[in-house]
């Protein structure tokens, strides 16, 4: 049995870039979020700094009496918050003293290896180098110099799929013996049943129909809510879809105007849709659609599955990897055979039965328990 000393010794202190967890909405600020809670409910013992900038404004953590706020120590720096996070922050390290710094979202402080910190970098995607018109061609240097830098220094790297692992080693030649695959988890929220009390309210609130389809997912160009769109019309499709989302411009380049040309009035947009909500939505879909063109990950495919919700997502890359034998994976081109899948699942109710149970045994893969011991193993094995 281990004495008091040998278990305060086995203690590490981490520290993490928590910007995306306190003012990121999506992607990365819910990967962010829903590990820092894993961490805290798997390993309480241990003391968690979060690194942000600014406080105001911002997400309330769940377990926040389990972090300490670090935020920048100069009353310059709080003025020029940006490059305090990028240059200034390594003096708060070293004040701090962690053992591991983690940045969680695709970067690392200048300086870093004059701190006596481990560090590890998360990337999610390579994205700005698979699509870089997406970007333009300054964000597309400043993105790539800042993750070069980070996977130069970081003392290990972690992938959030093997797609950004390959990626990785593709586009930047890193060496794949620094990268270390940790799938992603979803908020725990999404394995709980809604009941259907808190439905009917929901339902009620945003005046959703008694069937629909559903898609979350910012409206851009590379998520492909057009070809959804033009499967429903070609298939001649009248159940309504949900999309859940914030509009970028191609909302009103593209999307607009192809619902009023075609006429199409069976699409809600519910932007502002609360994250404990979500699940309600999840549940009592028909189906989730995602023919998005790529992802790093794909987390929506996630909670879809883990909220027992069968699955429509593009072939290749990340999604089978995320999707497992819960989805119908298409071509993400080709309306068709979006609309091919649709009719499948909405007219086979034990092809639906199946996908759903699939999807269920295979997000227990991505359980938040797993995901946390993971990455304290990573933790303990750098110091």
């Amino acid at each position: 049995m281990a004495t008091f000393s040998e278990e305060k010794q086995n203690l590490i202190s981490i520290g993490f870039d928590a910007k995306r967890a306190f003012f990121n909405s999506s992607g990365l600020g819910n990967y962010s979020r829903n590990l820092l809670f894993a961490l805290t409910e798997n390993y309480p013992e241990n003391t968690y700094s979060l690194f942000t900038p600014k406080t105001k404004n911002r997400f309330i953590l769940a377990n926040e009496d389990k972090f300490r706020l670090i935020t920048p120590g100069l009353f310059v720096h709080q003025l020029i918050h940006p490059l305090w996070r990028s240059f200034f922050i390594t003096n708060d390290i070293k004040r701090i003293k962690p053992d591991i710094f983690h940045g969680l979202s695709q970067e690392l402080p200048a300086g870093i290896k004059k701190t006596e910190a481990k560090t590890v970098v998360t990337i999610h995607d390579l994205i700005f180098l698979r699509f870089p018109d997406f970007y333009g061609q300054i964000n597309v240097y400043i993105y790539r110099k800042k993750m070069e830098y980070a996977c130069k220094v970081a003392d290990k790297i972690v992938a959030v799929s093997s797609q950004t692992r390959d990626d990785l080693v593709h586009f930047l030649d890193v060496d794949s013996e620094k990268i270390e695959v940790i799938l992603q988890s979803c908020n725990p929220i999404f394995q709980k049943k809604i009941p259907d009390e808190k439905y009917q309210n929901i339902k009620f609130k945003y005046k959703l129909p008694d069937n629909y389809l559903l898609y979350v997912g910012t409206i851009e160009e590379r998520k492909n809510l057009i070809n959804i769109l033009k499967a429903l019309k070609a298939k001649k499709i009248g159940i309504p879809l949900v999309a859940i989302g914030r509009k970028t411009d191609y909302y009103y380049k593209t999307i607009k105007p192809f619902l009023e040309n075609n006429k199409m009035n069976i699409i809600i947009f519910s932007q502002e849709v609360n994250n404990d909500e979500l699940p309600a939505l999840y549940q009592n879909a028909l189906c989730f659609i995602y023919p998005s063109f790529f992802e790093g990950f794909g987390i929506p495919i996630l909670e879809a599955i883990t909220s027992g919700t069968p699955v429509i997502t593009s072939k290749g890359g990340c999604f089978e990897e995320t999707g497992g034998p819960g989805s119908i994976y298409v071509d993400p081109q080709n309306p068709d055979e979006i609309g091919d899948a649709i009719l499948q699942i909405t007219g086979n109710q034990k092809l639906r039965s199946s996908l759903v149970e699939n999807g269920l045994e295979h997000a227990r893969l991505f359980s938040s328990d797993q995901v946390a011991k993971k990455y304290m193993n990573l933790y303990k094995a750098l110091i």
